[in-house]
């Protein structure tokens, strides 16, 4: 698969368990951490053979059968942490007369209270169908190699162009979807479709839209095609095959790409008419990663993991094997971040992309361009300084997340962890009357 969102499944701040007395430990436990704003959903499962063993699950991280380590359990009394995790994660707590087991969560420095209670999670329902639009009509084009592409057209009139979109990294579907937005409350997978709402508003504008599945959606060919050529190629069939749609009869073409779409649509932006950056990254890859890790590593141990890190960037860059990481270096780091980067499917398209700078891409765009970001968006956000060289629009929207939907929220109390929750289908669009400004302007 593409790039996924990697950085997060370990370095968010939550990491929960908790454990009953011996005597009524044993099975599934489950309740939640209650950090700042919201409450992070969690799995114990506790077993006792010679000694307590157990693991721990934390859906919203993506987080399985996480190995618990000096797991005691002394009368009421239980404690457990969790080994390799930035931060030290560790649990305390008792088992009340209610039957709970509540107690303390701490990691780097920090105490979060917790409870478990008997019993598993629920189980994930599947995501919500689409729902369907009177405006939306589905299409097949060829894309890349004449691979075949899926994808929805959605009809509106009154504007001058009309509009080619391109989608965000990893298993992110034409509609923004991705079973990787879950809710930070109760791990489920939260129905998200900002793709279609953000269709739907460019509709009310008066633009007409194309977007589609990347190929790997729904694909269990691992020797399917995803190289950075190859996604390229299907963002130029796709404005090939708007340029033939009777929506776009006699229109311009705006292309817009969201989070890695707005990079990659950088790789094509000579082949529309105008250009759109939703979210896009502040800077490269790579060193979008170091500073993300940097915020997250203990002072005493920050060294080692990043010289790791870039070792592990060299041998993406050269081609070389995972490196291997010595006794300073976290396992969550090795497993959750330098595996999934080195996966034999995705590492062309990684090392294609991991020092590719936006900015100078963006510097050289040949057609009109505007650049937009949330004012409260965590993952992707409006750099410190902007190249004097950018001939472009920058845009900020008030109070806009990610998918630019409404959060209301104070940016300094938002994370990884809990953002979101906003990104659901029941948050409406933010205000986006800056954009529809931009695009009304475009000649």
């Amino acid at each position: 698969m593409p790039i996924l969102p990697l950085l997060n499944v370990w370095l968010l701040p939550a990491l929960v368990q908790p454990t009953p007395t011996p005597a009524a430990l044993t099975g599934p436990w489950s309740g939640a951490i209650e950090v700042p704003g919201m409450a992070l959903a969690i799995q114990v499962n506790f077993l006792r053979e010679k000694a307590w063993t157990g693991t721990i699950a934390i859906p919203a991280q993506g987080l399985k059968n996480f190995a618990l380590a000096d797991l005691k359990a002394e009368g009421p009394e239980i404690s457990f942490r969790m080994a390799g995790i930035p931060g030290e994660p560790a649990f305390k707590g008792r088992l009340e007369a209610d039957g709970a087991l509540r107690g303390i969560f701490t990691q780097g420095g920090q105490n979060f209270p917790f409870f478990l209670k008997p019993g598993a999670l629920p189980p994930a329902p599947p995501p919500a169908p689409v729902a369907k639009s009177p405006q939306d009509r589905e299409i097949r084009f060829p894309g890349f190699n004449a691979f075949l592409l899926n994808g929805s057209v959605y009809a509106a009139s009154g504007h001058g162009y009309f509009a080619v979109l391109v989608a965000g990294s990893g298993p992110t579907d034409r509609n923004w979807s991705n079973p990787l937005i879950r809710d930070p409350a109760t791990g489920k997978v939260l129905p998200s479709h900002g793709g279609r709402d953000f269709a739907a508003w460019l509709g009310k504008q008066g633009i007409a839209s194309l977007r589609w599945d990347k190929r790997f959606i729904g694909s269990k060919d691992p020797k399917l095609d995803i190289s950075l050529d190859a996604q390229v190629g299907d963002i130029r069939a796709a404005l090939t095959c708007a340029r033939q749609l009777p929506e776009a009869k006699g229109k311009k073409l705006l292309l817009i790409g969201h989070s890695e779409g707005a990079l990659l649509s950088l790789l094509t932006a000579k082949d529309a008419d105008a250009l759109l950056l939703l979210a896009l990254a502040p800077q490269s890859m790579a060193k979008t990663i170091v500073e993300q890790l940097k915020l997250q590593l203990p002072p005493d141990r920050a060294a080692a993991n990043l010289a790791y890190l870039e070792s592990v960037f060299t041998a993406i860059r050269t081609n070389q094997p995972t490196p291997e990481g010595g006794p300073e270096v976290f396992p969550a780091l090795v497993a959750t971040l330098a595996k999934p980067l080195m996966r034999p499917e995705s590492l062309a398209f990684v090392r294609d992309t991991l020092d590719l700078d936006p900015w100078a891409l963006a510097s050289r765009v040949p057609v009109p361009c505007a650049v937009a970001w949330g004012d409260r968006d965590v993952q992707t956000w409006k750099p410190a300084t902007l190249p004097v060289a950018f001939p472009g629009t920058v845009i900020e929207i008030p109070d806009a997340n990610h998918l630019f939907k409404r959060e209301t929220r104070p940016r300094t109390g938002l994370s990884g962890a809990n953002a979101g929750s906003t990104y659901g289908d029941d948050t409406p669009m933010a205000d986006l009357t800056p954009l529809a400004a931009w695009m009304q302007g475009l000649k």
